[in-house]
């Protein structure tokens, strides 16, 4: 776990691997942030001129290294592109100084220590800083043997953050500080159970360490086994769950404060491996789904993350866990499930798996009455199809809400999307059998799956529907303070609407 202090000291006289600094990208050349003063001085004011020599344009992620100049205790500077200089009254984004932040952090992976000299105005940027490099720094090295073979190429993270410029004893800067090690920590446990083996993390190893967190962090937490959801009547979890040895499970955890006027209930779907069950996934298509938890991750994390912060807000998270496999008594294409909320859906495949937990989830959060409902899953690949890989899309039955989350999700520097509920998908699920089916019409099958969830909603209540299937795995190479993995999509929107909702300005 990478440390993150905030330092009053100066870069010349700070023992460190490494002195980090920014650098935008001008009309005529990389352009020396703010932070970076001092550096820029031991090199005689010529230091832009240097970096454009080693080929440096500022432009953003860019990483150019140099030696550290006389008189410094660290031996390296490396300089982080910050993108386009911003204008002579503004100040580089939020978004900008976490990229940048994690950029540096993946860049000095191994290394005991490094003093970030970012451009530091106030407490907000200090707090960007700390997220991007506390995220930047994560690595997943559980199945590795830490560096000890030289072939496994684990070097561990980062060991130490410094924020250089930070004002310790100042409580807004404290607090920004405090909020960034909350958020990132959970986020990045969520990373850890997105990444962990399918064969190490079934229903109940998931359910077994929310459990624990809960107990760590003073969250009531209930946990339905399969006893308990046959009792029930949750057959929709209880239908996924049936060709898998492994047993599913609905967790809820509940943290409540004094001093809470508001209620928000927050549904994950926690397929910790989905095979597709007997509408088995083709070749090519499997081999990342033990990534089919990570709505889950994400509301376990964002829960944890609002005791944490001690928030004004009950916040209760429902995880809807199971296992998607085929065998002799897996759920069969033209099976009818009757639901926990009484309605019967015909099942017409079994890889749209999501929508059948999730619903039984979402009946039973709409119980208890929240002031709103959203649920975070990975849940179709035509939302992958119409976003790409790094933006989730958003859908509700309200349409103020769904601009507060894309709003709240902008301002974390999470891309998103709203997305509409064209009701005349609604009648391609209508099914001759049961009240409505699992499927419907293929163009479009993003909004249909929104369309589906909608009918397990309570009435009256505001719900929104998250689909993260884009962004929640990075296949690819990693980029800014996202990792190759599991990503922790969705964490920070959820935390920053509970904010919002504590703080009175979520209506």
């Amino acid at each position: 776990m990478t440390a993150l202090t905030l330092s009053t000291a100066a870069a010349p006289g700070l023992r460190a691997d490494a002195i980090v600094i920014g650098v935008g990208k001008g009309g005529k050349g990389p352009v020396v942030a703010p932070g970076a003063d001092a550096v820029d001085k031991a090199y005689d004011g010529r230091l832009a001129g240097i970096l454009e020599t080693l080929g440096a344009s500022g432009a953003e992620g860019e990483i150019t290294k140099l030696p550290a100049p006389a008189g410094f205790k660290a031996p390296l500077v490396l300089a982080v592109g910050l993108g386009t200089e911003p204008a002579d009254d503004e100040a580089y984004g939020a978004e900008a100084l976490r990229r940048a932040a994690g950029v540096a952090a993946r860049a000095l992976t191994g290394a005991k220590k490094a003093a970030f000299a970012l451009p530091l105005t106030d407490a907000a940027d200090a707090g960007a800083i700390a997220e991007g490099a506390l995220l930047g720094a994560y690595s997943f090295d559980a199945y590795k043997d830490n560096g000890k073979d030289a072939k496994s190429g684990g070097k561990g993270p980062l060991g130490e953050v410094a924020l250089l410029g930070g004002k310790p004893r100042d409580k807004e800067y404290k607090a920004a500080v405090e909020r960034a090690l909350a958020v990132t920590e959970e986020l990045n446990r969520a990373r850890d159970l997105i990444n962990t083996p399918p064969n190490d993390l079934d229903p109940e190893a998931f359910a077994a360490v929310a459990q624990t967190a809960a107990k760590e962090h003073g969250i009531k937490v209930e946990v339905l086994d399969e006893k308990a959801l046959e009792k029930g009547g949750y057959g929709g979890i209880l239908g996924v769950g049936a060709g898998s040895a492994a047993g599913p499970r609905l967790v809820k955890l509940s943290y409540t404060h004094a001093e809470a006027t508001k209620h928000l209930a927050f549904v994950g779907k926690g397929i910790t491996y989905d095979s597709g069950g007997i509408s088995l996934k083709p070749a090519g298509h499997n081999e990342t789904m033990k990534c089919d938890m990570s709505g889950a991750a994400a509301v376990f994390a964002a829960v944890v993350a609002a005791a944490r912060l001690g928030l004004a807000v009950n916040v209760t998270g429902w995880l809807a866990l199971a296992e998607n496999m085929p065998s002799g008594s897996a759920t069969r294409p033209g099976d009818v499930l009757r639901m926990y909320s009484g309605k019967t859906v015909e099942v017409l495949n079994t890889d749209a798996e999501g929508r059948l937990v999730l619903a039984d989830a979402l009946w039973a959060a709409s119980a208890e009455k929240p002031d709103a409902i959203v649920d975070v899953a990975t849940l179709t690949g035509a939302m992958v199809l119409a976003l790409g890989s790094r933006t989730f899309g958003v859908m509700a039955n309200d349409d103020a809400f769904r601009a507060a989350i894309v709003d709240a999700a902008e301002e974390v520097g999470e891309p998103s999307w709203p997305m509409p509920l064209p009701e005349h998908l609604r009648k391609g699920m209508d099914s001759p059998t049961a009240d409505i089916a699992n499927m419907g019409e293929r163009m479009g099958g993003g909004l249909v799956a929104g369309l589906f969830l909608r009918e397990f909603v309570g009435e009256g209540i505001t719900w929104a529907h998250v689909d993260i299937a884009g962004p929640a795995f990075n296949e690819g190479g990693p980029f800014g303070y996202t990792p190759k993995g599991g990503t922790g999509s969705a964490v920070r929107t959820l935390v920053r609407l509970a904010e919002l909702t504590a703080a009175g300005d979520l209506g």
